[in-house]
């Protein structure tokens, strides 16, 4: 071993047997043309593919923004890959409970956001909101106010399923001290 010197160690020993060294990194550049920044975030070339595209962090949101991961499947395919993937997933589910996120954020399910589409509010809407409008819709199409009418039935159904939904999900985001 050759005998360590000055412009190796600057002055501190210990620092030679970490192996560091004075050869260049390799730094990725950025994969958007014309951008020169370090490429350190991975995005997919299409879904289930190892290749991958390295972004700056700018330019992997604006690739992350347009992706479709289930572009050029129809409808059917779509579904069974849906299914798929939910199920493999459900280790997400497991953690639920902790609710890091309030409402708005994107911590709102599949199932939240369809509710919301029945009573026609936006996703960070309040839950005094929630309640405002299901009693209206409820008042519109009680079975006990329109006898008979099976549409009326059944978009009573859907606002009332719609609110389970949501209710469950507020006492889920909610903690309540015993």
């Amino acid at each position: 071993m050759p005998k360590a010197k000055r412009s190796d160690n600057w002055g501190f020993p210990r620092w030679g047997s970490y192996e560091s060294s004075r050869e260049t990194q390799q730094v990725k550049i950025c994969d958007r043309h014309g951008c020169d920044e370090p490429g350190n975030c991975p995005a997919p070339k299409s879904p289930n593919s190892p290749e991958r595209w390295y972004f700056c962090q700018t330019h992997a949101a604006e690739y992350n923004r347009g992706w479709d991961y289930f572009e050029g499947l129809d409808k059917e395919e779509r579904k069974k890959r849906e299914a798929d993937e939910q199920r493999d997933a459900n280790a997400y589910q497991e953690a639920a409970h902790y609710s890091w996120m309030g409402s708005g954020d994107g911590s709102r399910s599949r199932d939240e956001m369809t509710a919301l589409e029945i009573f026609d509010l936006t996703p960070d809407v309040e839950f005094e909101s929630v309640k405002k409008a299901w009693r209206s819709m409820a008042k519109e199409y009680h079975p006990d106010v329109n006898p008979g009418d099976a549409e009326a039935a059944k978009k009573f159904q859907a606002a009332q399923a719609a609110f389970d939904v949501l209710r469950i999900a507020e006492e889920r985001r909610v903690w309540k001290p015993v």
